[in-house]
């Protein structure tokens, strides 16, 4: 996600900072000690989260005061952020209790023996399924300010049904997207039932490694800053060369300038490619 972000805005700093406090783990001897790193981490990670999203949707942290727990975010990236991370439980609930694994026994989440911490603990590695589905969906403006609502008097924010089931539409689309693991190409929901019987295999001695950082998402953005520095440098005359017509430029020249994404047809995009050398 890092990296990705990376191509579109200026997060080196934040990856330097995450990838510094990453190395804390090979020091790390307890739990808390591990959770401390994963904290410090979190707050660079959060902070390069921030570039990418409109100013106009105030979101500032993902601090427990921000989300409010489950439903009562203060701001929509945060309220959209929660009713993903609920999705995302329910599918590592269900391939914990269908590998036959005990949900009341965690290891990072183990003195929270109320909130089932193994499912706490398995969906770390697969949150960046929801950060990505709410970043693109922001970007791509497919939610609008007219699809939150505030209730009552305590300044939370809700979501029309209507935008709730566009957004499930988009977070089955990513949940269901392809993935090479092992010679196979998998949907991400059978992925993660894959580790849980992985995890099983391991803890009855089947297996002696288990490895979540595979398999590695490939996420790849058609606006990166090249092609925002190219379009914003493009003269009149250049586009006219090249063959973009002045009303496309204008266009481009705009979408260009904003934060949202920044969508180009093939056509015009294979256009301002750079002359081979």
């Amino acid at each position: 996600m890092l990296n990705w972000l990376g191509e579109s805005h200026d997060t080196e700093r934040d990856i330097r900072s995450f990838r510094e406090e990453a190395h804390g783990l090979g020091h790390a001897k307890t739990v808390d000690e591990i959770r401390s790193v994963e904290a410090r981490a979190a707050e660079t990670y959060w902070r390069a989260f921030q570039k990418a999203v409109p100013s106009k949707l105030e979101f500032k942290s993902r601090s427990t005061r921000a989300r409010n727990r489950q439903y009562n975010a203060s701001d929509p990236v945060n309220a959209l952020l929660n009713y993903g991370y609920a999705f995302l439980q329910s599918s590592v609930r269900r391939a914990i209790n269908t590998s036959g694994l005990d949900a009341s026994l965690g290891y990072l989440h183990e003195d929270q023996p109320a909130t089932t911490p193994l499912v706490y603990d398995f969906q770390e590695p697969y949150r960046w399924l929801v950060d990505y589905t709410v970043l693109r969906m922001f970007l791509s403006r497919a939610f609008s300010w007219d699809d939150f609502y505030f209730t009552g008097d305590d300044y939370r924010y809700r979501f029309e049904p209507e935008a709730k089931a566009r957004f499930l539409n988009l977070l089955r689309e990513r949940f269901n997207s392809l993935i090479e693991y092992k010679g196979r190409a998998l949907k991400w929901d059978t992925v993660i039932e894959t580790k849980a019987v992985e995890l099983g295999r391991c803890l009855v001695g089947r297996a002696s490694r288990l490895d979540f950082s595979e398999p590695s998402p490939g996420l790849a953005r058609n606006d990166s800053k090249e092609l925002r520095s190219r379009i914003l440098n493009l003269s009149q005359s250049k586009a006219r060369r090249l063959g973009i017509g002045k009303s496309t430029l204008h266009y481009l020249h705009k979408r260009a300038e904003g934060e949202y994404s920044l969508n180009v047809y093939s056509g015009t995009r294979r256009k301002l490619q750079p002359a081979p050398v």
